[in-house]
């Protein structure tokens, strides 16, 4: 009888899997916003807002340094969503909360 060998498996391949079962690959998604906010908004925006956190119901919570910022980025806040939720990225999050404070 032949004995079937399984064949290498990526560990990332696994672990996207685990991530999965265990229900905390969306979170884990919704964290790589804070690395990446900076790319996703660009130089201008990164150099006025920062990512902070993102909560569990999906609102990620960003800290701008003026009100006039704040007001600014508020108006903003379909595309940024829309360029954070781009791609692989799709339902990272459900919306911002601007706060003005650094």
């Amino acid at each position: 009888m032949a004995r079937r060998v399984a064949r290498p498996a990526h560990v990332a391949d696994l672990l996207s899997g685990v991530f999965k079962s265990a229900g905390i690959e969306k979170r884990m998604a919704q964290a790589r916003v804070l690395a990446e906010w900076p790319e996703m908004v660009g130089e201008r925006v990164a150099a006025v807002a920062a990512a902070e956190s993102v909560r569990d119901d999906g609102i990620l919570m960003v800290a701008v340094k003026t009100a006039a910022w704040a007001q600014e980025l508020s108006l903003m806040t379909p595309q940024i969503i829309a360029r954070v939720n781009a791609g692989r990225g799709a339902g990272r999050i459900n919306g911002i909360h601007w706060r003005v404070g650094r």
